[in-house]
């Protein structure tokens, strides 16, 4: 050929996802004995509620569920997110037209990218935080800003600092996430009520993601309980987590009319809906009970302890009131990295754990610990770490 084909600049600015990267040189590693212990992921590796496989298979077995459906997603699961949203958080939505079905809230994040950000629009990221929030943005080109999260400020923005040193009136939206991944950190209706007066004040759209408001937290918040917050926060929710349906990609936002529609038109030229039964089983999933999600948090207790040992005896220090499917840690003084600390253990004792470079530079002094292991895997990699560091 006389021309050399390249990709497109997006694809040059984002790199492999981390995980998938590692994922692929611990298979390895297993293909030739290792028995890597993976305490890396958040995917939950317990099922569902039985009433969800049921109610799944049920369906799959009619012969008149297999075609394609609404993209907007099928009016029961549009209730039920309506009456799931008003029985946790207190918060009314219009099951027509303030809520959207989502494959995961992964793709949501880059719809709702797609359609609020311009070639050139600032966006405002987490540091640390979720490496998608950071790709998204790269991948619909707008400009990326920090601001920055630290243990010495409880990791919660500095409004006060962000005013100073960025250049707000080209920033159009800001991603934050509480219970924030990776640190843990609980979230509170006075911090809600600051990002969302910080948003109106500037004329910047809040995308809140949050996923992990059940996991090890009595007291689930949302984003939208702040009066008038719908004027200018888009929140994302999921069933990965909390109903342990991570392979399953349902998910949801919930925001005003105007917002939701023109994050459905982007979403309506990109998939074509959701199979459903899958959406009948999320809807009942949605209908869970306080005793469900009490059972679910006391296996992540017990799992926490065990992290808990391991964290210590890698000689990290942590904040006991973290919330979520994770433990954060920050390393030793004497460790060079976040990364070689993750990879000593992987490599001697065979042990997979999160570096938290990978959050972001303020992530690069600390590692993350994911509760998706049984207890007997648990006590497996702490007695490994134990022996073999």
């Amino acid at each position: 050929m006389s021309k050399t084909i390249t990709p497109a600049d997006r694809v040059s600015a984002i790199q492999e996802y981390y995980f998938s990267k590692k994922l692929k040189e611990i298979a390895e590693l297993n293909a030739k004995g290792a028995d890597i212990i993976s305490l890396g992921i958040g995917g939950p590796d317990r099922p569902p509620h039985r009433t969800v496989i049921d109610t799944a298979v049920a369906e799959i077995n009619k012969p008149d569920t297999h075609s394609y459906q609404p993209g907007i997603g099928i009016p029961e699961l549009r209730k039920a997110i309506a009456v799931w949203y008003r029985r946790w958080y207190g918060v009314d939505l219009n099951p027509a037209n303030e809520l959207q079905p989502l494959i995961g809230s992964k793709e949501g994040i880059l719809h709702i990218s797609l359609a609020f950000l311009n070639p050139g629009d600032g966006v405002l990221v987490p540091n640390p935080g979720y490496p998608t929030y950071t790709s998204a943005s790269r991948l619909v080109q707008a400009d990326i800003y920090t601001y920055d999260l630290t243990e010495e400020n409880g990791w919660i923005p500095d409004f006060d600092a962000m005013e100073r040193s960025l250049p707000l009136d080209k920033i159009k939206l800001l991603w934050i996430n509480y219970p924030h991944m990776p640190t843990g950190t609980p979230a509170s209706m006075e911090l809600f009520e600051k990002v969302v007066a910080f948003g109106k004040k500037h004329g910047i759209v809040i995308a809140h993601d949050n996923p992990y408001s059940f996991i090890l937290n009595e007291k689930p918040l949302s984003i939208l309980q702040v009066d008038r917050a719908k004027e200018i926060a888009v929140e994302l929710n999921s069933l990965s987590k909390s109903h342990n349906m991570a392979g399953w990609r349902m998910a949801m936002l919930a925001s005003n009319p105007t917002f939701v529609n023109w994050i459905f038109k982007v979403k309506s030229n990109v998939d074509s809906g959701q199979f459903r039964p899958m959406m009948l089983a999320a809807a009942k999933a949605l209908e869970a009970d306080a005793d469900w999600f009490r059972e679910l948090n006391g296996v992540y207790a017990s799992r926490r302890k065990i992290a808990e040992k391991i964290m210590t005896r890698l000689g990290c220090t942590f904040d006991p009131g973290q919330r979520g499917l994770f433990l954060w840690g920050r390393i030793p003084a004497d460790e060079q990295s976040s990364e070689s600390l993750a990879d000593k253990v992987l490599y001697n004792a065979r042990v997979f754990i999160t570096p938290g470079f990978i959050f972001g530079s303020n992530g690069d002094r600390y590692i993350r610990i994911s509760l998706c292991a049984t207890e007997e895997k648990l006590n497996e990699a702490f007695d490994r770490i134990d022996s073999q560091l």
